[in-house]
């Protein structure tokens, strides 16, 4: 801490030398090709020490002598070389690869530098966002480094000099990385999350570098072409056949996964560290049993439930298993956060390897199942309201349903009056009431939050779709015919939005507040330093004041981060409903709510970079401009390739409004690529071919590049010629 560098040979100390100009330490690395210590010092300079220089340099042990016996002890410590960056460092590294020349490489708070090693800059990248770690790990091209560079928003970059070429996302914030060759494999990426876990990630398959043989020019046999082609021909055949193509039954898969969830909850509650502030949180035992029918090694089990959900153990390492070997694992599911979940879903996943001739150490496979999740778990019987907020109206095409027979683990058998109304209490204390009625065939939600009438809805439409399928009645339907609540869902569009706008602000609070306390902090440690003492002028009251508002604004941020994911949350379970609803209302097919659940819920959860307002906006965009467009001009229109954050929502519900609309108007949602069913969309001035080469050195994100096939019906006309538009976002 008083910028002293100290050397040593093995275990003794052989020598220390004091960094002119020292207030606080920063990142050092060690340039084996010049022979020198490199470091980034307080004054946010790039500085090189010769070891030379440093071995000759004055002695750090008598700075406390006289004048005369400084200057007879050795040479003033010089450096080599300086560069200014403006900005304090995070990392420095020094790399050398054999198609690149030796650089040091400086990660900085809002740049990356590359020098030469004289202390000329190679080149440098301005970086829109907060980087956490990085590494240059390799050259694949003459005169290029790749550097890996992660940040806080949980995403890794992939770098080629300046050239952004690949990024993904990261389940964590790295605050190390690091490149490394595994039992035989290339580019695992190794990091180190905030909170202390390692993670190995590989980025995708490796490509094939098999290259074919040149031919020898030689007569062509005819016959045994015929031969061959009818041999091939017969494998074709055989391979194509219906009951091949199909999904294997469980009687020819290797290894099965199959989860039973308990039909009562737990007797002893396993929820740990709930947020729920509820007299007691229930849990539910969840039991998966892995069956293998071959050698399995390595086995690794993860079950998923999404948050607010949570389980006891979400990963499991399983001993290697033998032909016709089983092995059970239980785990407790309950509800952690404190709002209500979305879904009421889980999922299994098991990965392991199956040993093969050709390849001992095995080939990596993948076995899933699902399990759903009962009601009481989040919910519990109350008395029926009789007034509510909001209400919704579901109808059937057989009489109602006695709530004793489909809801038996609700009602009270005694109770008669529970026979057509029906009330259930969240665990975070909001109520939803379901009514059957007497005289139609119909049901009715009703409850004081949007949001809370999914799950009721979606448990009614399940529970009778199980009771009449029992009966062996196939023709049971329900249906909507109120409006759809867009102005309610509007408003938890508005809320979740306006969440999202104060995050920015505190982060931009946070950033001025952060900049002030390390500019007081310089002039703070600068007076200590100093040999005369000087009063201090406050600036240690000023010091206390500035960290006291950046920790109010760190906890403050916090909560603002917890508001929108249950925000997040809401909106989910509004946008179920609403999607529901017009499934029920249309009389949609399962894939075409396959593609509204593609467009109104594109996000997992929401990041720095985007969010579910500009991701759900660009696919009704989309949808409006193809299949449910009104003319050419509308297909005619740009679709913005850029994915930023709205000034507002002021968009947005239009595009829903507008959308519903057409819906209600005959419009019909499809993706076929059919040449006799859909017009091209076509590009103001036409298109022309893209060069593959621009298309290459063009970065190319994961999950923004997409092939959108234009489709809209048209109704006699002529078939028109199908074009593929790329879209690609801007670095």
């Amino acid at each position: 801490m008083d910028g002293m560098l100290m050397l040593f040979e093995q275990e003794s100390y052989a020598f220390g030398r004091f960094l002119p100009g020292f207030l606080l330490p920063g990142p050092l690395t060690y340039s084996s090709r010049t022979d020198s210590f490199i470091t980034v010092s307080s004054c946010q300079q790039v500085e090189s020490y010769k070891y030379q220089v440093l071995a000759f340099a004055t002695d750090a042990d008598e700075r406390q002598e006289t004048e005369q016996q400084k200057l007879s002890s050795g040479k003033r410590l010089a450096v080599d070389w300086v560069l200014n960056i403006g900005e304090q460092a995070l990392d420095i590294c020094v790399v050398s690869f054999n198609q690149a020349v030796s650089s040091v490489f400086v990660l900085g708070e809002r740049n990356f530098f590359c020098l030469k090693d004289n202390g000329q800059i190679r080149f440098m990248k301005k970086l829109d966002y907060s980087p956490s770690c990085f590494i240059p790990y390799c050259s694949v091209k003459e005169g290029t480094i790749n550097t890996l560079v992660g940040n806080h928003n949980k995403i890794l970059n992939v770098y080629q000099d300046v050239t952004l070429k690949w990024a993904t996302q990261l389940p964590h914030i790295p605050v190390s990385v690091k490149v490394a060759n595994l039992q035989g494999l290339k580019g695992v990426i190794v990091t180190l999350s905030d909170d202390g876990h390692l993670q190995c990630s590989y980025l995708g398959t490796d490509p094939s570098v098999f290259q074919a043989p040149r031919v020898d020019s030689r007569e062509i046999n005819y016959e045994e072409f015929d031969a061959e082609m009818k041999k091939l021909q017969k494998s074709i055949k055989e391979a194509t056949k219906t009951q091949d193509i199909l999904p294997k039954s469980e009687k020819h898969r290797k290894l099965i996964v199959t989860a039973e969830v308990s039909p009562d909850l737990d007797a002893e509650s396993q929820a740990i560290d709930s947020e729920v502030k509820a007299e007691a949180v229930p849990s539910v035992t969840v039991k998966v049993t892995i069956q293998s029918r071959v050698t399995a090694q390595k086995p690794n089990l993860v079950v998923c439930v999404q948050a607010p959900l949570a389980v006891t153990c979400e990963q499991f390492f399983l001993d290697d298993l033998e032909p016709d070997a089983s092995e059970t694992v239980v785990l407790s599911v309950f509800l952690k956060g404190n709002c209500a979940p979305s879904e009421l879903e889980g999922n299994c996943v098991v990965s392991y390897n199956t040993p093969t001739e050709f390849n001992p150490e095995g080939v990596l496979n993948v076995a899933q199942c699902n399990f759903r999740l009962p009601l009481r778990l989040v919910c519990f019987p109350a008395q029926p309201s009789k007034a509510a907020n909001h209400k919704l109206t579901i109808d059937t095409n057989k009489p109602p349903i006695s709530f004793l027979t489909i809801f038996p683990d609700f009602v009270d058998p005694s109770g008669d009056d529970q026979a057509n109304a029906l009330g259930f209490q969240f665990l975070t204390g909001s109520k939803t009431t379901l009514l059957a009625s007497k005289t139609s065939q119909r049901y009715r939600i009703q409850s004081d939050h949007l949001e809370d009438l999914w799950l009721i809805t979606k448990e009614l439409i399940l529970r009778l779709e199980e009771h009449f399928k029992k009966q062996n009645c196939k023709d049971f339907a329900c249906t909507f015919s109120g409006s759809i609540p867009l102005q309610e869902y509007f408003e938890l569009i508005d809320q979740h939005f306006e969440l999202r706008l104060n995050a920015e602000k505190f982060q931009e609070l946070l950033s001025e507040r952060a900049v002030q306390f390390r500019a007081i902090e310089r002039r703070l440690l600068t007076r200590f330093k100093d040999k005369t003492p000087a009063p201090l002028q406050h600036l240690d009251t000023l010091l206390e004041g500035t960290f006291r508002e950046v920790i109010a604004l760190a906890d403050a941020a916090e909560e603002n981060q917890a508001n929108m994911f249950r925000a997040l949350t809401k909106l989910k379970s509004a946008t179920h409903l609403v999607i529901t609803l017009i499934s029920l209302w249309q009389k949609l097919s399962a894939d075409q709510v396959a593609i509204l659940e593609a467009t109104f819920l594109p996000l997992a959860e929401d990041t720095q970079e985007l969010g579910w307002e500009e991701a759900v906006d660009a696919a009704i965009s989309y949808l409006l401009r193809t299949c449910l467009s009104k003319s050419s001009k509308e297909q005619a229109l740009n679709l913005s390739s850029d994915l930023c954050m709205p000034k507002d929502t002021s968009r947005l519900k239009k595009n829903i409004t507008v959308f519903c609309d057409r819906l209600a108007k005959g419009g019909r949602l499809s993706l076929s690529t059919d040449s006799a069913t859909q017009q091209a969309a076509v590009m103001p001035g036409g298109c022309t071919t893209i060069p593959e080469s621009d298309l290459e050195e063009r970065p190319v994100i994961p999950g923004y590049t997409a092939k959108f096939p234009s489709h809209r019906q048209v109704a006699k006309q002529k078939s028109k010629p199908v074009l593929w538009l790329v879209f690609v976002p801007a670095d």
